[in-house]
């Protein structure tokens, strides 16, 4: 059988057909959650709640409990992110713009970083989960991706350094595991990523000239 096709739909065998429309759901609404995202766009909010509250539930299935608390946390702070995307001053101009951090946000966002690892930890012990070189990976990339969420919530041009840091670090990470279609979703990830880095600055610049 060819490698690559076992690659992506090997591990998918022996999976239940329930999980396997869920993921493929997930999947597709990830996607679609960040190239809203990369448009500033609101919908990215709803997109990714979509996405985030499936794959909580995959990866709870799974014991992954890492990536379980990572979009769990997904979760949560999209509802605090589409709350605070669609406020408004005076019923008019939206309050959030697109900045950059300043120098207590990113101790702020450090603060969210250390905190979410310590949380994550702290779940693979509850559930007595054995802790293993790739779980460290996952605590690791958790703190990555909730400070990410928690900036872009905020419209902070460095959420998207630290989705590009993370995803980059994921997709090998995936791979290893066999996960091929998570990997391929990440790698997707990555380059949309960049791709909002990109728009969401040179958003930035252009207000900065007009203001």
């Amino acid at each position: 059988m060819n490698p690559i096709f076992d690659f992506f739909l090997g591990p998918y065998e022996d999976r239940e057909l329930s999980l396997i429309i869920l993921e493929a759901t997930a999947f597709f609404f990830g996607i679609a959650s960040v190239v809203y995202a990369k448009k500033e766009d609101i919908l990215v909010y709803p997109t990714g709640l979509v996405a985030t509250v499936i794959t909580t539930y995959i990866f709870f299935t799974d014991r992954l409990f890492g990536d379980m608390m990572m979009n769990f946390y997904y979760s949560i702070m999209s509802i605090y992110g589409w709350w605070n995307w669609a406020r408004r001053k005076n019923d008019r101009e939206f309050v959030v713009h697109i900045t950059r951090t300043n120098i207590k946000e990113k101790w702020i966002g450090f603060g969210f970083f250390l905190l979410t690892m310590l949380v994550t930890y702290g779940v693979y012990r509850v559930f007595g989960a054995k802790i293993g070189p790739t779980n460290y990976v996952d605590i690791f990339t958790s703190g990555i991706f909730f400070t990410a969420m928690w900036y872009m919530a905020n419209k902070k041009l460095e959420n998207w350094t630290l989705w590009i840091l993370g995803d980059l670090i994921t997709v090998p990470l995936y791979a290893y595991r066999g996960w091929g279609m998570f990997s391929l979703q990440y790698l997707i990830f990555t380059v949309l990523a960049i791709q909002g880095y990109i728009a969401w600055k040179k958003n930035l610049s252009n207000s900065l000239q007009t203001s």
